[in-house]
């Protein structure tokens, strides 16, 4: 089911719209004194109760949109309306719903007013994000299809075909089939002319029509032609929506075009092209899309007039769109004629090029790295496993990765012997090389490790010191060792940095697992606490909060004032990430608090705004949250019984024994999808995820049921409930689509950060 909200000044269009569509049925009325009055009465009365207040959106037009082929009676589709504008905070609101049957799939209109009865205005704050979370709701509930929530999935809502059914009165199905595509293009692409904007328009048989009065003034109209014997008189664009004007639009293209990024962006996409060029001796252009979205992730569309290709139109991840012709005429494909004057011939590889040498030595270089970090016994630095492999070592990973499997399929079958002797000569140049820049990089790392426990200890971060041998706790938070005067990696004496620090005992219960992943959001923390970072640095992840929990004796000694300092940062940066696992579920504002107050975070309303404490901090420690999400929660109409009621929440959980950074990190796993360690922290530690009920309930569907059921019918040794351990407190794998890089030359990688080698040893992942 897809949800679509419209907010206006009027309502007047939007109910001749609603009420004038042919075989419309209206399937119920919300908040009135009857079921029975008429669409001209009920009108009147959305109408004087919007004038109430001069908002711009005083009222909200909605349609709640089915699949293809899927159905729905009428009780029920009421049923789930009035759920749905309950959801959305319009339940006390005047709303009326009416079915269509204009298109190919079922669908609903509700009108309503923003406008509530003593003037005051509905909080509408993440109202799309709120409709997301409604309407997912709603579809698990019913058992609906589900729409797609990525912008990489979803595609233009086009809910209202131009079909004949329509009529010739363009100021009704036609106006809203407008509003959908035009307002879907501007979402996703940064348009910079009418004439791109006619052009992205083309496919939905839309055409457009500029006019310029003498004040230079321009104006658009808008028309549908699908060629089929069905054609609508132009619109003005501002009839259509008032966003959709022509000095509206123009206002929104001289922004686009003026923007900064946009010189980098043709820059960067030029050198892209132009790589591919010099890797291939000949491009069929029927491959060339293929290529540059395999080789470089570009997405370009063919211009084709007949059966003749003349070009290509980029379409950049930027939400820009370019013509070859406006990157540099050099890269045309008529101006290309080595290149793809081929015709219809295969696209072959130039092994002869520079662009091909390079890309063996990109292979052979991401194929050290690829068996270091998947390396089931990983010892030493990455340096060290250079040196020790030879190229049979590496080759299986090398052959397995998508650069080779493109490479391999463009090479003329007669230079697949070359493409092997070249790997041959440059694996020992590429060997050499890597192996002289990650020395130098495990070096300046070591050194920056060296520097930063110096300021630590300066600043007093930490009352860690040579007595007890307290400082080791700070050396083995950062990875680093202490011996015979010397500073070195945990995993690896090869570089040392001379401290002469004597004998330096050890102190009682040092920490016997540390994750690289940790080891990392503690070395960003401790710069940001002794301002050695800067605004390009690495940002702090959600795991922040989680140190105390990883590095407890350490941690129990931080200075006060500096706690009080992490322990804010650590704060805004689990909230920021905590509301990006909530969208889904987040149907108001009272949700908003009622998951974060699941998971021992509270709101207190201060001078400057709201701010968010939780039970694993001190008392006095808070994050002031944005100012959009301070007018979002004083939207709630019972605010102060809202915000008196998380003391029962979080007095409970401390009741339980729940006041634990382990209970928070469950959850987290949790909404990561690690399930088999969630299972695990269940089974055998004992330890309960704080997680408002609903997300439990989804993971368990989605399957942590069936892996804690697989848990608790293991019979793990003590061996591998040990090793299991170990890797429920690993984030590395946690970190997503983060530096893979850091994880090379880091030095001190966990052997255990890849948990999926334990595969059929008492734990699935």
């Amino acid at each position: 089911m897809i949800g679509q909200i419209i907010y206006g000044e009027t309502c007047t269009g939007t109910l001749n719209y609603v009420f004038g569509k042919e075989g419309m049925q209206i399937l119920g009325y919300g908040n009135t004194f009857s079921q029975s009055m008429s669409p001209k009465f009920f009108g009147n009365v959305l109408h004087f109760q919007g004038q109430r207040n001069a908002t711009k959106n005083r009222y909200a037009h909605i349609s709640l949109n089915l699949p293809h082929g899927e159905h729905l009676d009428d009780d029920t589709f009421l049923k789930i309306s009035e759920e749905y504008m309950d959801n959305m905070g319009y339940g006390e609101q005047p709303y009326v719903v009416v079915r269509h049957t204009d298109t190919k799939h079922e669908h609903v209109h509700i009108s309503t007013t923003n406008v509530k009865e003593d003037g005051k205005v509905l909080g509408i704050f993440n109202s799309h994000r709120r409709s997301m979370a409604t309407r997912q709701y709603l579809e698990k509930k019913y058992g609906l299809s589900p729409a797609p929530t990525t912008k990489q999935k979803r595609q233009l809502p086009i809910y209202r075909l131009p079909e004949l059914q329509f009529g010739m009165d363009a100021e009704k199905g036609t106006k809203y089939y407008l509003q959908d595509v035009l307002n879907g293009i501007n979402q996703k692409y940064k348009v910079r002319s009418f004439e791109e904007l006619a052009k992205l328009v083309k496919p939905y048989h839309i055409e457009l029509r500029t006019t310029k009065n003498e004040t230079g003034r321009i104006g658009v109209a808008y028309g549908l032609n699908n060629q089929k014997g069905y054609r609508t008189r132009f619109i003005n664009g501002s009839s259509v929506h008032r966003g959709l004007s022509g000095p509206k639009l123009q206002k929104v293209f001289d922004t686009n075009s003026r923007s900064k990024l946009l010189p980098m962006h043709r820059k960067r996409l030029l050198k892209q092209i132009e790589t591919a060029y010099g890797l291939f001796k000949t491009i069929s252009p029927h491959d060339l899309a293929g290529i540059l979205k395999e080789y470089q992730n570009i997405d370009i569309r063919l211009d084709r007039k007949g059966d003749t290709i003349e070009g290509y139109t980029i379409h950049d991840k930027s939400g820009y769109v370019f013509t070859e012709r406006e990157l540099a005429q050099r890269i045309r494909m008529e101006k290309c004629p080595d290149i793809f004057g081929n015709g219809d011939g295969p696209s072959e590889i130039d092994t002869d090029s520079k662009q091909f040498v390079l890309e063996v030595q990109k292979l052979i270089k991401e194929a050290f790295h690829t068996s270091y970090l998947k390396s089931p016994k990983q010892e030493g630095l990455l340096s060290e496993h250079i040196m020790t492999k030879n190229l049979g070592d590496i080759l299986t990973k090398m052959m397995a990765s998508k650069n080779y499997i493109f490479l391999d399929r463009y090479i003329p079958r007669n230079r697949k012997g070359l493409f092997r002797e070249t790997i041959k000569r440059e694996f020992p140049i590429v060997k050499e090389r890597l192996y002289r820049l990650e020395t130098k990089k495990e070096k300046e790392t070591l050194e920056g490790k060296f520097n930063l426990i110096g300021d630590v200890l300066e600043k007093r971060i930490f009352d860690v010191g040579t007595q007890q041998g307290s400082v080791r706790l700070l050396f083995q938070s950062l990875g680093v060792k202490y011996h015979d005067n010397k500073l070195s990696f945990t995993g690896s004496n090869r570089h040392t940095v001379p401290v002469p620090l004597g004998h330096l005992p050890f102190p009682e219960a040092m920490e016997k697992y540390v994750s690289t992943g940790f080891v990392r959001q503690n070395h960003l923390m401790l710069e940001m606490l002794t301002a050695q970072n800067s605004d390009n640095s690495p940002k702090l992840t959600a795991s922040a909060i989680f140190l105390p929990m990883i590095f407890p004796k350490l941690y129990e000694k931080m200075n006060p004032a500096h706690k009080k300092q992490y322990e804010s940062v650590a704060l805004g940066s689990y909230v920021k990430n905590a509301e990006r696992m909530h969208a889904p579920f987040e149907k108001s504002a009272k949700d908003y608090i009622a998951f974060f107050n699941a998971k021992g975070f509270y709101f207190v309303k201060g001078k400057d705004g709201f701010e968010v404490k939780s039970i694993y901090t001190d008392n006095g420690t808070s994050c002031l949250l944005p100012k959009r999400t301070s007018h979002y929660l004083n939207s709630i109409p019972d605010l102060n019984g809202t915000l008196h009621e998380q003391q029962t929440v979080i007095n409970s959980l401390v009741k339980h024994g729940r006041k634990n950074l382990k209970n928070l990190w469950a959850g987290h796993l949790m909404e990561r999808g690690m399930y088999d360690r969630v299972a695990f922290m269940l089974t055998e530690e004992k330890v309960y995820p704080n997680l408002h009920p609903e997300m439990v309930q989804h993971h368990m569907d989605k399957g942590l049921r069936d892996s804690v059921n697989q848990a608790c019918e293991r019979q793990s040794s003590i061996q591998q409930k040990r090793l299991l351990r170990k890797g429920v407190y690993a984030i590395s794998t946690l970190l997503g689509g983060g530096r893979k890089t850091e994880e090379v030359y880091n030095g001190f990688k966990d052997e255990f950060t890849d948990f999926t080698k334990f595969k059929g040893r008492g734990l699935s992942l």
